[in-house]
């Protein structure tokens, strides 16, 4: 990447956790390579807050971006960097996707001392998610393998909290991003990468955004050099699908995108029931994608599938 033209003072708005300051140090170091001055601004977001109830029965993902985007509105930070699947579908007006990011490892990761995979879980065992996507898909897999008897519990807190209630025995196993353990330097607590076929991705996982306001066309073009556009052009495929089908924390749904050797972009989604009443749902298609706008109408057209084949997008809140 060649420096900047124009110069510029930058604050970076993050959430506290070592993950998240991770990641804006990284966005920091770059932007400083191409001459600017980065500060960042730290700050505990109330889905950092809240750890007794999962993010489905709080408000969704969208707590943890919604403290960084007033530092935003109000001139206290320009930019803010986001694990791109914990932003919201639809950003509030005035708000603006400005930058993806090249993506890190997408997948999902088995994270144990003791039990190299699911098969080799003792009875009555207890395995730990944040996510209602891999409890669906976990709840799947256990039942292909018999294993009813497995229990599946919640798993909140950030993710040096998660291997240290795994450390003390709280779980026998839990399941994390890939990326985030990589990123830290902890990949070596993998004892085993779920590929695509096994646990499909969340929509954006692995990848970083970067939020400005939406007038703020200076931030644009500092961050033109940071774009990854064929990650953008997967992610914005796999967002469409869960904007399409509601956009909720509360829906169990994975949807990711990948480059197939003919160049097309193939795009697998996949739904669950989150009472279990049903059998997961599953869709894809793929598509020549060169644009936004084509990535869009691919996502549009694999969600159109997912709903006929009978995913349900969950009933919109009341008042809404």
């Amino acid at each position: 990447m060649s420096p900047s033209p124009l110069a510029l003072n930058i604050t970076i708005a993050t959430r506290e956790s070592r993950l998240a300051l991770w990641q804006a140090e990284h966005v920091k170091a770059l932007l400083e390579g191409l001459g600017h001055h980065v500060t960042l601004l730290g700050m505990t977001t109330l889905g950092d807050q809240i750890l007794d109830r999962s993010l489905s029965k709080v408000g969704g993902k969208g707590l943890f971006v919604k403290e960084l985007e007033l530092a935003l509105e109000d001139g206290r930070a320009d930019i803010a960097v986001h694990s791109l699947k914990d932003v919201p579908m639809d950003l509030p007006p005035g708000f603006a996707l400005a930058c993806v990011m090249e993506r890190e490892d997408p997948r999902d990761a088995w994270v144990s001392p003791h039990c190299a995979g699911l098969a080799d879980l003792p009875p009555n065992a207890v395995v730990g998610t944040s996510s209602l996507r891999r409890q669906v898909l976990l709840r799947e897999a256990l039942h292909q393998l018999q294993r009813d008897d497995v229990r599946i519990e919640p798993l909140r807190g950030n993710l040096d909290t998660r291997l240290r209630k795994l450390d003390e025995g709280q779980y026998h196993a839990i399941v994390l991003a890939a990326a985030g353990l990589k990123r830290l330097g902890l990949g070596a607590r993998i004892r085993h990468t779920f590929e695509p076929a096994e646990s499909l991705p969340a929509a954006g996982q692995g990848a970083l955004g970067i939020e400005v306001r939406a007038h703020r066309t200076d931030l644009v073009d500092a961050l033109a050099p940071l774009v990854h556009q064929p990650t953008w052009l997967r992610v914005a495929a796999e967002r469409t699908v869960s904007r399409a089908m509601g956009g909720s924390c509360s829906m169990p749904l994975a949807a990711f995108a990948d480059w197939m050797p003919d160049g097309n972009l193939l795009l697998d989604t996949a739904w669950g029931d989150p009472d279990g009443q049903q059998a997961l749902v599953r869709a894809s298609g793929h598509a020549q994608v060169h644009t936004l706008d084509d990535a869009e109408a691919l996502g549009q057209r694999v969600a159109t599938a997912l709903r006929a084949a009978g995913a349900v997008p969950p009933a919109p809140p009341v008042g809404a």
